[in-house]
This record gives structure tokens, C-alpha cells and sequence, in this order.
């Protein structure tokens, strides 16, 4: 088996777009920044995340059976940060709205997709959760906020 330390340093070199997952609360909006997005079926349209077993956020989101998957810039870099750090609540400074589902959608994002939970399958020390894709919808122009061996970067196309 292959040893945790050099199993992340090899996956390091490939690059995952910075996405941060979203849904409404009780308590208010919930959020949590996810590289391990993907699309997975055209019929039905279905996407899906891997959120850790140990997410306190995905416990909570999970009971919601909707969430928004808000596909960063390469200018929102903040955004992310924001929902990294313990110190403040992210929504006090990140602008968001409502999606048409009711979801919330952060301004600025290149696409937002709103998805009810189709289904959690488990996948190590990961869940995989299976969205249904309700609505979507082109929301800037730009280029994706990546994530490449432990940094942020930027997609440089032709």
C-alpha cells in the first residue's frame, strides 16, 4: 500500500478547481470550500463531492437535501480564504443571494449549479455525495480559481 505522505504528494501534481459548496440552514447559510468536485452523468444530470467524514459542515448540510456548488474565479481566491479561517463568520463579508431554488449562490462565482441529494455513498474517509442537477447557470466570465500543489492558481488558455 502506498504511503499517505507520497500518495498526497503525487495527486499534488494534478490540478482541482476550487468550488465552494453551499445550503441553507436554521441557522443561516452554511458553505465549505471543495476541490474534489465533478460531473458524473448527463441522464439524469448529476454531479458530485467528496466533503470528509470529520465536516462539521457537511453534518450539518446533509439534513437539507440541497445544496449549490458556486464554481470560483481565479478572483475569489478571498472567498475561499474566508471560508477557511475560524476567526469570523465568512457570510459577514462574502456577498451571496438567493439562487432560484432558494440555494445560496456567491456573487461574483463563474457558475452556480443547485442539486438535491440524490444520494451518499461511502468512500473512505470521505462520503460521496450524488447531486441532482435542478438548475444551473453561467453567472461571470473568467477563469477558474485552481488548486495545485498546496497553492491557488490560475488557468493561462490560449
Amino acid at each position: 500500500m502506498i504511503d499517505g505522505n507520497e500518495y498526497r504528494k503525487v495527486l499534488g501534481k494534478y490540478p482541482t478547481g476550487v468550488t465552494l459548496v453551499t445550503s441553507p440552514s436554521p441557522e443561516g447559510p452554511l458553505g465549505m470550500v471543495i476541490g474534489s468536485f465533478v460531473s458524473v452523468s448527463m441522464s439524469p444530470p448529476l454531479v458530485g463531492f467528496l466533503p470528509g467524514k470529520e465536516s462539521n459542515t457537511w453534518q450539518k448540510m446533509k439534513n437539507e437535501n440541497k445544496f449549490c456548488v458556486n464554481v470560483l474565479s481565479d478572483q475569489q481566491e478571498n472567498v475561499a480564504n474566508e471560508f477557511f479561517r475560524r476567526e469570523n463568520d465568512p457570510w459577514e463579508v462574502v456577498p451571496w443571494h438567493e439562487s432560484p431554488e432558494g440555494l445560496p449562490s456567491i456573487d461574483g462565482s463563474l457558475a452556480s449549479i443547485d442539486c438535491s441529494v440524490f444520494d451518499v455513498l461511502e468512500a473512505g474517509d470521505h462520503w460521496f455525495v450524488l447531486g441532482e442537477v435542478l438548475g444551473a447557470e453561467i453567472m461571470e466570465t473568467g477563469s477558474p480559481l485552481l488548486f495545485l500543489g498546496g497553492a491557488y492558481g490560475q488557468y493561462r488558455g490560449n
